[in-house]
């Protein structure tokens, strides 16, 4: 009885031992977010890319858009300024390991590719693929038929879109670009016969430029998951920015504010072509 009441004694001296150490180390992860450095600095940095509708420029410079909206009200719930640090597409993740900023909230799809470098909250968004293409080089086309060597294919570098172009026409050649306006010129200009890029961008512009381009389907050739990207190590931030979105999902806001940048154009008049 005395031996095994020793042994009790010792596995509750370890146990005790090892919850103050757990417990200890909790307080060292918590004071090491993100989280803190966001409210002492006051100001939550938040990278981005523009991509329409999602982060752009109005006429007086100023950006607006759907995940301006959304960042803009993580900050107002977190009780801090917002900061947008626009950061090209292709640099983005290595920016955020970098600690330019605090957070991507941009329109980052989830990859596993991604995911082995940075950490994904919960999805707020649920997007996809669509194309636009040239009239007169690819009239008649169905989407099958962009699966060819003398179709040219025009992505964003560093996004999704070119990803997608790779995979689903891999015997298309991809041409890549800094931005989506510029692949989109390439397609009016006829040197493209299509490209690919985040909904609802090429219906947009398919309706705006009817004599020009076409979508070969309405459907989106992917569907796909949008989440905050965080950089790895941070339980505390990314329990926070997930709950902030299951919050926001019931209440109905996010979907609010989706459908007003992705169903509408009432905004369009605001920016320039």
């Amino acid at each position: 009885m005395k031996l095994k009441h020793t042994i009790v004694t010792i596995l509750s001296a370890f146990a005790l031992a090892f919850s103050a150490l757990a417990g200890a180390a909790s307080q060292e992860l918590a004071a090491e977010s993100v989280l803190e450095e966001i409210k002492k600095r006051g100001t939550l940095k938040v990278g981005m890319s523009t991509f329409v509708p999602w982060a752009m420029r109005n006429k007086q410079g100023d950006l607006i858009g759907f995940e301006i909206d959304v960042a803009t009200k993580v900050a107002q719930d977190m009780g801090v300024e917002v900061e947008f640090v626009p950061t090209a597409w292709s640099g983005i993740i290595p920016a955020l390991i970098a600690r330019k900023f605090d957070v991507i909230i941009g329109g980052m799809s989830i990859t596993p590719g991604r995911n082995l470098t940075v950490n994904f909250t919960t999805p707020y968004a649920h997007s996809g693929q669509q194309m636009a293409a040239n009239k007169a080089l690819a009239d008649g086309f169905s989407v099958e038929d962009f699966n060819a060597a003398d179709v040219t294919i025009a992505c964003r570098r560093g996004a999704t879109p070119c990803n997608v172009a790779q995979s689903m026409f891999p015997k298309a050649s991809i041409a890549r670009f800094d931005d989506d306006a510029q692949a989109f010129q390439e397609v009016v200009n006829g040197n493209a016969h299509a490209m690919i890029s985040s909904a609802p961008k090429p219906r947009f512009w398919s309706n705006k430029h009817p004599e020009k381009l076409f979508m070969p389907t309405e459907d989106n050739l992917t569907t796909g998951d949008e989440a905050f990207a965080l950089r790895k190590g941070d339980p505390d931030a990314m329990n926070f920015f997930s709950n902030w979105i299951l919050v926001n999902t019931s209440n109905g806001w996010l979907q609010e504010r989706h459908d007003f940048w992705f169903k509408t154009q009432t905004w369009a008049d605001q920016i320039d072509e």
